[in-house]
């Protein structure tokens, strides 16, 4: 797979997605949307993958957007009859939400290691994962009120799961910097470590003991967690009655009480293409 601005590789179970524009601080162009998508299509046909891990280069996770990119975006849509260009516009924000709904609806954790900035853009990426990890001096900033825009890719749908709605609405309004001790405070961030390549190795560790888990339990476990957010409680519990009603046929949950009983290390295999 030719990549662009992303690196990609998979080995022991993990996919490793890295952004790797650093010397424009990792913003994101019109490379980057369809890449993003392209990898996460890949994952979701590559049976082997169990975790994925997002990381970046350089000082900064991403600066977000690519002004300069989005201005000749919108300088060439324009013309014609208005409501045909607001139209187009509203299918091309669509098209970036997907590069982030993959992310969401992938069915293996997401973990999210974040360096120094991760701004605009970079929030709404890592809302859309289930795990974050940061760097001791790592910051998050909403940053679109900063440039007179409501954000729109992700972060006002996700972030109120996140953290409480007062600083949800204050960092939202105020676009002020978010630092790793007070996100590590609210629960935003699961682990904050020293540095870069700390933080890396938090989120190796962490994705290699998803990896041993039963991989039809864990994307279960997704499937479960992302439905009962958009729905309700009532609705939860039906659609795991059901999950369980179907998936506990197979063959992990045996392996994995053989292995409680006898102190071995349970092996589960692959779920299917």
């Amino acid at each position: 797979m030719e990549l662009k601005t992303l690196d990609y590789a998979v080995a022991d179970g993990i996919a490793r997605i890295t952004l790797n524009r650093p010397a424009e601080l990792n913003t994101m162009n019109g490379d980057f949307w369809p890449e993003m998508v392209r990898v996460f299509h890949a994952i979701e046909h590559d049976m082997d993958v169990r975790c994925v891990i997002i990381a970046s280069t350089g000082k900064h996770f991403t600066a977000g957007l690519d002004l300069n990119w989005a201005g000749q975006n919108a300088a060439a849509s324009r013309g014609g009859d208005l409501g045909r260009q607001r139209e187009a516009f509203r299918r091309h924000v669509k098209e970036l939400q997907d590069s982030f709904n993959v992310i969401d609806n992938c069915r293996v954790p997401v973990i999210a290691v974040t360096q120094g900035g991760c701004i605009g853009g970079g929030v709404d990426l890592v809302t859309a994962c289930d795990l974050r990890i940061c760097t001791a001096d790592a910051f998050f900033t909403i940053q679109e009120i900063n440039v007179a825009i409501v954000a729109d890719v992700g972060t006002l749908q996700r972030i109120p799961f996140l953290l409480p709605q007062g600083l949800v609405r204050e960092l939202a309004y105020t676009g002020r910097r978010f630092p790793a001790a007070e996100a590590a405070k609210w629960g935003f961030v699961n682990r904050v470590e020293e540095t870069h390549q700390a933080a890396l190795d938090a989120a190796e560790a962490m994705a290699r003991e998803i990896c041993s888990k039963s991989p039809l339990a864990i994307t279960g476990i997704k499937q479960v967690l992302n439905y009962g957010r958009d729905h309700s409680v009532a609705d939860g519990l039906e659609y795991v009655a059901v999950w369980n009603a179907g998936m506990l046929q197979g063959e992990d949950m045996a392996e994995a009480v053989k292995a409680q009983m006898t102190k071995q290390t349970a092996r589960f295999g692959n779920l299917k293409a």
